[in-house]
């Protein structure tokens, strides 16, 4: 049970200096809870609608003052005062406010800021930790493996690399504190690695380096070197390699533009398959364009037993779209990121959709980050293994893998990949 006695949100900044909002809940016996925004820069066309202002004389037209006042105004005024039995009851009490399909009037950005920090509330009501109370009924809350991105490209970086995340996947760590660890070591190791080679050891949006390199193989081959540089064994025994090439941002005109080549979907396909081959990748998010799901759909016959096949772009956290997906194998896994959907209810709800079918699951954060920890309980809670949240570095990152490092602390929960 939750009644809001007083909700409230302010225009902040998010981790690329662009404005956000974080929002608080009070509830009448004192207990106040707080969310802050996150917003990413690669984004799917089905995604639900942030609001922005629109107005070039402040932040460039991304200011987010509208959507602070529909929380203050609108949202506060249905909201206040009312006892909801349940945050699922809360969620539909916004989206029926709202009444638009993609969230676009109110705003997904106020809407998932009042769901986030009410899911919060209820839980520091209930006096249960956070991870705790977002667990679905009949489901073991689980500490997952992190994915850390460590080196940025595409739309995160201001570099020649077509392909959007390099990631390293500690999968044979036996904790959290091991992996986390892992994460770090092999990310020092890469850092020699570039700055040896004269590289730039800049940063991306999220935390990841951002070399001058635009061979998506040539990325690879150092990811192992720094792996194997820091002491430990490429692959699912050791620390493995996850991709995100994003893969909606460099294609155009039926073709996907890598590294100066064109490639059809077919041949985007043998590329990951040598790709596969030749490295040590056990994930693709995104390999192929949100709009290809005739490609989808060879991809996964093609690879799905080899690797994991992560939809983002083309899923975007939907419960519908993902039961479509399910029915026609695009793919096996799903990236789950709230703000994409909206509600921490319909997350849930695309998360639950998941487990059924046998699909993984891989809690995200977006590139444009707060300090906001919700995502690590959320993939705790919800039992899924896994969770990605940038580089191991720059805080708005690293707080969601510390807040992995408090719960293992503090509880005795099985860790790794679900299922």
């Amino acid at each position: 049970m939750l009644t809001i006695s007083e909700l409230s949100a302010i225009e902040a900044l998010d981790s690329r200096g662009h404005p956000t909002l974080a929002v608080t809940v009070v509830a009448p016996d004192g207990v106040s809870a707080r969310a802050g925004v996150p917003s990413g820069a690669s984004t799917g066309s089905r995604e639900a609608r942030e609001l922005r202002d629109g107005d070039p004389a402040r932040f460039g037209g991304l200011g987010v003052r509208r959507a602070v006042g529909h929380v203050n105004g609108e949202i506060a005024e249905a909201l206040r005062g009312r006892a909801f039995a349940s945050l699922a009851e809360l969620d539909t009490a916004l989206i029926e406010l709202d009444g638009t399909p993609g969230k676009a009037r109110l705003g997904a950005n106020a809407i998932v800021g009042v769901s986030m920090a009410a899911a919060r509330a209820i839980a520091v009501s209930g006096g249960r930790p956070l991870w705790r109370s977002l667990a679905p009924p009949g489901v073991t809350p689980r500490l997952p493996v992190p994915h850390f991105n460590v080196v940025n490209g595409g739309v995160h970086a201001p570099n020649r690399l077509d392909f959007q995340e390099f990631m390293v996947a500690p999968l044979g760590a036996p904790t959290v504190a091991e992996g986390v660890r892992a994460g770090a070591e092999v990310y020092t190791a890469l850092r020699g690695r570039l700055a040896g080679r004269g590289l730039t050891t800049g940063l991306g949006d999220e935390g990841g380096f951002a070399p001058e390199i635009d061979s998506p193989e040539e990325v690879l081959s150092l990811l192992v070197a720094a792996i194997e540089d820091a002491g430990y064994r490429p692959g699912r025994e050791g620390v493995a390699v996850a991709l995100d090439p994003a893969a909606s941002e460099f294609y155009s005109g039926g073709a996907y533009h890598v590294a100066g080549e064109s490639l059809s979907s077919d041949e985007m396909i043998e590329r990951y398959a040598e790709i596969i081959g030749r490295f040590p990748v056990w994930s693709i998010e995104d390999g192929l364009a949100e709009s290809d799901w005739e490609g989808w759909e060879r991809l996964a016959a093609r690879l799905g037993e080899r690797v994991q096949l992560v939809g983002d772009d083309i899923l975007v956290t939907n419960p519908a779209i993902i039961s479509a997906a399910v029915e026609r194998k695009i793919a096996n896994a799903a990236l789950i990121k709230p703000n994409q959907i909206g509600t921490v209810t319909e997350t849930l709800e695309a998360m639950r959709i998941c487990r059924e079918a046998g699909w993984a699951q891989m809690v995200s954060h977006r590139s444009g980050e707060t300090e906001d920890t919700f995502i690590a309980d959320l993939a705790v809670g919800a039992g899924c293994g896994q969770i990605k949240s940038g580089a191991p570095a720059r805080g708005e990152r690293t707080a969601k893998y510390n807040r992995l490092l408090e719960i293992e602390a503090g509880q005795r929960l099985p860790y790794g990949l679900a299922g």
